[in-house]
């Protein structure tokens, strides 16, 4: 389950780690993360907005009591199935075999989201959605206890993002059909790892969950854009992953849009102030005071804080939030093109938007 890579010299064991398509994937910088915390004298590590969960189950891998929380619904599947079941994988095996020989039928999934022939503007086939509605239905009449219901939906979620019809959300669908959008949903066993760790999954406000303590906390907030033309419009988390919501409470919600999106993820219903484009009566971004706001409240002795040049804050801005709260232990910069690691090169400004996004990672002692 572990990859190396090295680092500075330095070899670094690397947990495998899964997750859907998704725009906030920490995938590419996990090597980096752990290569920053792994010699810092850490029990208890806060995952505070887990997303996909990929640094909750690294953290859960190398040993930190792991508490992961989001707001999502389905982050909250996603973390009890890796940080909390713990049957063994020929009980689940079992189960998805039986869920993968039901035949499709039709129902709300296939009437809202599926397609047929050139149809196309659809996220998924009609004989995948048809597989939908008979496998949701039956894990619902099933009455599993919470952690079990969590992996059989995560494998769910999976099977569905691997034939969907999308450039990886469902704010838009592709007018043609991708090529994986033909193959046939199939239910795997999620690759989980054994558990020896006590871990927590939570989905609360952020505020709340980084008022209780923890060694580490690693904060990943959205990213205000810096486009000062970007439209009060423009879609949001809660728009972008609007289905997975629906597959894990399989509410039947009301819709809209040509996107058929859940009406409580329209913007003006479900917003996050660290999206927040706009600035307060005293000219500061609001997403930028969000920030300010989360560090001052968190209860830790490491933070570490991720940043992409695309974000509404300059270098220099995290820099001093930093300072304020807190000492700076390190700070890196990860070149999406290149794959590659440096120390950072302070200025003011982030990098033109005419040259590869870069991640930023700064990890401060409180």
């Amino acid at each position: 389950m572990m990859g190396q890579l090295e680092l500075f010299g330095k070899v670094h064991t690397v947990p495998k780690t899964e997750g859907i398509k998704y725009t906030g994937s920490k995938l590419k910088i996990l090597p980096y993360i752990l290569q920053m915390t792994s010699d810092l004298e850490v029990h208890t590590a806060l995952d505070a907005f887990t997303g996909t969960t990929r640094v909750a189950q690294a953290f859960a891998q190398v040993g930190y009591d792991t508490t992961a929380n989001d707001i999502a619904e389905w982050s909250k599947v996603f973390a009890t199935c890796y940080l909390l079941s713990g049957k063994p994988d020929s009980y689940y095996q079992q189960m998805l075999t039986e869920l993968n020989a039901l035949p499709g039928r039709d129902g709300w999934f296939s009437e809202h989201y599926g397609g047929e022939d050139e149809e196309g503007k659809r996220p998924f086939q009609r004989k995948n959605t048809r597989k939908v509605d008979a496998i949701r239905e039956e894990i619902d009449r099933w009455k599993l206890a919470w952690e079990d219901k969590c992996v059989l939906l995560t494998s769910l979620m999976y099977a569905m993002d691997a034939v969907d019809n999308t450039i990886g959300h469902y704010a838009a669908y592709l007018s043609g059909w991708s090529a994986r959008s033909y193959n046939d949903l199939h239910l795997k066993l999620p690759k989980r790892f054994p558990i020896r760790t006590r871990n927590e999954v939570r989905q609360e406000d952020v505020f709340d969950a980084v008022s209780r303590y923890h060694d580490l906390v690693y904060l990943d907030p959205p990213y205000g854009s810096n486009n000062e033309k970007m439209p009060p419009s423009r879609v949001r988390y809660a728009a972008y992953y609007h289905l997975w919501k629906t597959i894990v409470l399989n509410d039947r919600p009301k819709l809209f849009g040509k996107a058929n999106r859940r009406e409580d993820s329209r913007d003006a219903v479900s917003p996050s102030v660290f999206e927040e484009f706009r600035r307060n009566d005293e000219g500061s971004f609001i997403a930028m005071q969000a920030i300010k706001e989360l560090i001052e409240k968190t209860q830790a002795h490491y933070v570490l804080l991720s940043y992409g040049s695309g974000g509404r804050a300059t270098k220099q801005e995290l820099y001093d939030i930093i300072s304020t709260y807190g000492h700076l232990v390190d700070a890196r910069e990860i070149d999406y093109k290149q794959n590659v690691m440096s120390q950072m090169r302070w200025t003011n400004e982030w990098v033109t938007t005419d040259t590869p996004y870069k991640e930023y990672l700064f990890l401060m002692e409180k």
